[in-house]
């Protein structure tokens, strides 16, 4: 049983309108990984940095 294959291509409109824009650069998937990491961390830290002044705050209020 054989399939049968179509192949076709753009003409037209969508080739020249492809042909002014250059194919988007896309990162890596190992640089991803350290970017959401360090975004991580960074909310991390930020958050208990925040934690801290807060809680520093409302201790000595009530003293």
């Amino acid at each position: 049983m054989a399939t049968n294959i179509i192949i076709t291509k753009d003409t037209g409109a969508d080739t020249a309108r492809n042909a002014s824009h250059p194919p988007a650069r896309r990162l890596p998937g190992w640089l991803w990984f350290v970017a959401l990491w360090c975004f991580g961390v960074g909310s991390a830290v930020s958050l208990g940095f925040a934690f801290k002044l807060l809680m520093n705050a409302t201790l000595f209020a009530v003293k």
